[in-house]
């Protein structure tokens, strides 16, 4: 089980790599960050729950108790990890930056921590989908979606000189659909097969992957710096990976029951 949670953990990782190249391509055609954050989740949101009640209606019940948890799911986990990806991208590294910083940190280790805490009384994939639904209403009144520019979605764009042209559209359905509403559903799967610490770890490889895919269809490159923080990143999923196995407890040795033991 330990290998399907890894797999699935870099699954996720992979996945959330397409959320600021994708992204860069609504930029472009005219989108502010918090714009595209909102689109984002609306779009998922919609789909997932679309999906969840037609297939899996159960899974979208949630008992009254648990509704305050789904409502801070969806204030920290959901919208605030978005905000991270997207909207604080373009702020120099000034002490309102790193403020914003940590932050990103907190929204990243409480989206999953909280996937690590609740029961099976409560559906992941229900989780999800009310979270982003509230995402989207948190967000609404900084978004501004009646004032959204629709026409950009009807257009392709290329966000630099050596970047691949796009439709906007189809830039938006894949950030829906494989960086957002699959890239969650692996994540919370992988969390629910490993600890917080290592799911965490591992998904954080989604930087790297992200510069990967940024450079192959933005033409973005990377110095030397980033190239290091890439290292100090694997160097640490590698110590999670290894703290996690180090604290397994020993499973203990089974009673000799031969008849000289007796």
């Amino acid at each position: 089980m330990r290998y399907a949670g890894l797999a699935l953990a870099f699954g996720a990782s992979s996945c959330f790599a397409f959320s600021g190249p994708m992204a860069k391509y609504l930029d472009a055609a005219g989108l502010t960050p918090i714009e595209a954050v909102w689109a984002r989740m609306a779009g998922a949101g919609l789909l997932l729950v679309a999906v969840l009640a037609v297939v899996r209606p159960g899974a979208l019940r949630i008992r009254r108790s648990r509704v305050p948890f789904v409502g801070l799911y969806a204030v920290v986990a959901v919208a605030g990890l978005g905000m991270v990806a997207e909207v604080w991208q373009e702020i120099r590294l000034d002490v309102l930056g790193l403020a914003l910083g940590l932050l990103a940190a907190a929204c990243s280790a409480g989206y999953f921590l909280m996937n690590d805490s609740f029961d099976d009384d409560l559906d992941p994939l229900g989780l999800i989908a009310w979270g982003m639904a509230g995402a989207v209403v948190v967000l609404t009144p900084f978004a501004r979606p009646w004032d959204l520019p629709w026409e950009a979605f009807t257009v392709s764009v290329t966000p630099s000189a050596d970047g691949l042209e796009l439709p906007v559209a189809v830039a938006y359905l894949w950030m829906v659909v494989v960086a957002t509403v699959v890239a969650y559903i692996l994540g919370v799967s992988a969390v629910r097969r490993l600890s917080a610490a290592v799911g965490v770890t591992v998904a954080s490889l989604g930087v790297i992957g992200g510069a990967v895919v940024a450079w192959g269809l933005v033409g973005e490159t990377l110095g030397g710096f980033q190239i290091a923080g890439g290292m100090i990143v694997l160097s640490g999923a590698l110590l999670a990976q290894t703290a996690t196995r180090s604290r397994t407890p020993p499973v203990p040795p089974l009673p000799d029951v031969s008849p000289a033991a007796r």
